[in-house]
């Protein structure tokens, strides 16, 4: 008898799930153990597992379907069996990623730009799921079909006799999201046809394609002229759907500003200090041969993470938390930090910061960074954190402050590393290098002495950085 799947609560928060890809198509085989689909969660991206034997025999919902927890999402079963029918729980207007299915006849492809009554009456998934993409959604205008196509190295079948780009509604749907121009996409699928992983490529690695689109039609001045009249980006009203992350996020921030008392601190320190050490550790490393320990190289970040969690042993209450009833202050330092990914800002943990070397911070962080941008970060990877550094310094930012990130008391912000003129101890004028640290605190827990005893003693770290090697 077949055996239902449904969407699984994978985290404490979740309500509803995302399916971001599914792992196995209809008619695969499966066992207990096996990944059938990613679904995203208000957290991170997380594979579902099948605890049943068989067939898949239906999938319900399609790529970029939102479904609450306890809706089905698959059926498994014995090869020729029916699957149950279930009401549909999807939302969203996702489809079923067509490119990994298998490509249809050449009669097929050609009637695609052609509607007929025969194919109106089939009534198929694909041509509901176009229509209703049409219906939401402006159809793309090219002014030369052939100059675009000759110019974007896309085949004659993607623009089609018709102004409008061949794409599937999920193509569509990531393109508006990452702000992609259709046209600029090589389609892979049949006939030409713009398909999910044709849009995800180009977002991997536009130069790539750019460049070798524009080599591919170097040959006619049009192309040419084509070629350098193309945009950067076409500005458009468009609405992006609200992800799950994304809302989360929302929630946390809107919660985090209301309900706790902000104030903010702000310190210049010297970064030349901390700067010139970075560049002797990885001026050392890169001499040493791997099994020495050799091919690692430091960040800034990783030395201000390191930094910060060396301050916390120097000032202790600022490793605290508010609970209503009592204030907790931790016997450790679980350092979270800000990564950006594409749906905003997620915070992975460094657990036990204080008693672990750079070299193991830079280590945990970079794993970490890899996990949060493939969207592999685990629930418990983001959770339980006691204090929270977020640096844009590598975006030229010199100073701000971030929101703090419950239920922390405080969130460290730094800044970038600024030639500048400055006053030396003999009150000369000259060229020095400043770095900006901000404090945000929670006043229902820290007041605003702590916070300046936390910077006064980072300040001092990151002036003197070989002291937190000791």
């Amino acid at each position: 008898m077949a055996t239902i799947i449904d969407m699984p609560k994978l985290s404490d928060t979740m309500t509803v799930g995302t399916l971001v890809k599914w792992l196995k198509k209809e008619g695969d085989a499966v066992e207990s153990g096996t990944m059938i689909a990613e679904v995203e969660t208000d957290k991170a991206t997380m594979e579902v597992e099948c605890f049943d034997e068989g067939v898949l025999l239906k999938r319900y919902i399609g790529e970029g379907d939102q479904v609450e927890v306890g809706g089905a999402i698959a059926a498994i079963g014995e090869e020729g069996e029916e699957a149950p029918k279930v009401k549909a729980s999807g939302k969203g207007g996702g489809e079923v990623d067509d490119s990994n299915a298998p490509e249809p006849a050449a009669e097929t492809v050609e009637q695609e730009d052609k509607p007929s009554e025969d194919k109106q009456s089939k009534g198929t998934d694909e041509a509901k799921a176009k229509s209703t993409s049409a219906a939401n959604e402006p159809a793309l205008k090219v002014e030369n079909a052939a100059e675009a196509a000759g110019a974007t190295g896309a085949s004659p079948d993607a623009t089609g006799a018709s102004d409008r780009i061949k794409a599937s509604p999920l193509a569509r749907v990531i393109a508006s999201e990452k702000g992609i121009t259709l046209a600029s996409v090589k389609g892979t699928g049949p006939g030409g046809r713009i398909v999910k992983a044709d849009v995800l490529a180009l977002a991997a690695n536009p130069s790539a394609t750019l460049s070798a689109s524009t080599t591919s039609s170097a040959s006619t001045p049009a192309a040419k002229a084509a070629s350098a009249a193309l945009p950067v980006e076409v500005l458009a009203d468009k609405e992006i759907p609200v992800s799950n992350m994304r809302a989360a996020i929302a929630r946390a921030l809107v919660g985090s500003k209301t309900q706790a008392p902000h104030f903010y601190l702000q310190m210049e320190v010297d970064g030349a200090p901390l700067a010139q050490l970075r560049e002797s550790l990885n001026a050392q490393l890169a001499t040493l041969p791997a099994e020495q320990g050799g091919g690692v190289k430091f960040t800034v970040n990783d030395l201000t993470l390191k930094a910060a969690a060396e301050a916390v042993r120097r000032v202790p209450a600022i490793n605290r938390a508010w609970k209503e009833k009592t204030i907790v202050q931790y016997g450790s330092v679980h350092l979270a930090f800000g990564v950006a990914v594409d749906d905003g800002l997620v915070t992975p943990v460094i657990r036990h910061a204080e008693s672990k070397s750079l070299r193991q911070i830079a280590a945990e962080a970079k794993e970490l960074i890899g996990k949060a941008r493939n969207k592999k970060l685990k629930p418990d990877e983001m959770s339980g954190s006691t204090l929270t550094v977020t640096n844009l310094g590598m975006f030229g930012i010199s100073d701000f402050y971030g929101i703090i990130n419950p239920p922390n008391a405080a969130i460290l912000s730094i800044g970038a590393t600024v030639k500048t003129p400055v006053v030396d101890e003999n009150n000369n004028i000259t060229v020095g290098y400043r770095m900006k640290i901000g404090l945000s605190g929670d006043h229902r827990v820290i007041d605003g002495a702590v916070g300046a005893q936390y910077l006064a003693a980072l300040k001092q770290i990151i002036e003197h950085p070989a002291m937190m090697l000791i």
